[in-house]
């Protein structure tokens, strides 16, 4: 099959790249930079530049490639720009499917996240409605969400992978990312923050719920969801987990301090469940982030 992987140089495109040349798929991925593109050169893909925000280049890179299947993990997370990525989901996801569409192509999988539920006491399931009560700036978020779970349902099969929050390599909460920072002191925001520290948010070992995936497992679901049918599937570990028991464990797999316990929670951090991803046939080969923040310092 042909793939147009756009965001291949994010930390789960660069893990999922050697996945599908390895499948036998052929691979043309987007690439910010020079040193990016040499990177998927040499994992065996094609490197293309892409503007997202430009349609009309975003149609003729998409038309060139000729593809068969569409795999969107484009985000401005890398920066922390919270505007861009908001951005990124309404505007570039709409250029994406448009030049798809017109490409021919009638299978896309699309990048989106778990914790954009309604508030909740049990994790949510993928037929859960999004938040769209929520009041800003959770609200800015869950829109552009919706756009883009709606733009890729103009394709004729259209898979959204709804993922944990990512750890491992080239993540916010590997050894030396942005919470390792953040839990040694770093500020959250304003002069000497690291990027991506604001959009942490407050780090703080309380009842809100998380779940995790780790990005290896992040980028097999997505070659597996090549073959899925329509709809959103929740991509996450099997451990849904309050802060007061995970934000330590992550302190102490980086060597950090770990910070004062406290409770409370907002109704929509209640996590998020995987039934429906383990059904069609995947299983992260890090079910808990109680063993897979330790094994980061091992990658």
């Amino acid at each position: 099959m042909r793939i147009f992987l756009a965001g291949a140089s994010g930390a789960v495109g660069r893990l999922l790249v050697p996945l599908l040349v390895a499948a036998g798929h052929q691979v043309t991925g987007t690439a910010r930079t020079a040193g990016g593109a040499e990177r998927l050169r040499a994992q065996g893909a094609a490197a293309v530049p892409l503007d997202v925000f430009d349609a009309a280049s975003v149609e003729r890179t998409v038309a060139d490639a000729a593809p068969d299947a569409v795999i969107h993990q484009l985000t401005a997370l890398a920066g922390g720009n919270r505007a861009e990525n908001g951005r990124i989901r309404r505007e570039g996801t709409r250029h994406l499917v448009d030049a798809a569409r017109r490409a021919g192509v009638r299978r896309i999988v699309a990048q989106s996240i778990s914790w954009a539920y309604e508030p909740g006491a049990t994790p949510a399931v993928e037929s859960t409605p999004l938040d769209l009560a929520a009041p800003p700036p959770r609200a800015a978020m869950v829109g552009s969400l919706r756009a883009l779970e709606e733009a890729v349902a103009g394709i004729e099969t259209h898979v959204v992978l709804r993922y944990g929050t990512f750890y491992g390599p080239g993540t916010w909460y590997a050894p030396g990312g942005a919470l390792d920072a953040v839990l040694r002191g770093a500020p959250l925001d304003g002069p000497g923050a690291r990027p991506g520290s604001a959009m942490v948010g407050q780090v703080v070992p309380n009842d809100a719920i998380s779940s995790f995936v780790h990005v290896a497992d992040a980028a097999r679901a997505a070659v597996a969801a090549l073959g899925w049918p329509s709809g959103a599937v929740n991509v996450v570990d099997d451990e849904p987990a309050p802060a007061r028991d995970w934000l330590p464990a992550l302190a102490a797999a980086l060597g950090a301090p770990a910070p004062v316990a406290t409770t409370g929670r907002e109704g929509w951090e209640r996590g998020a469940d995987n039934t429906l991803a383990r059904r069609l046939g995947w299983r992260p080969d890090h079910p808990t982030w109680r063993t897979g923040f330790h094994h980061q310092r091992q990658t």
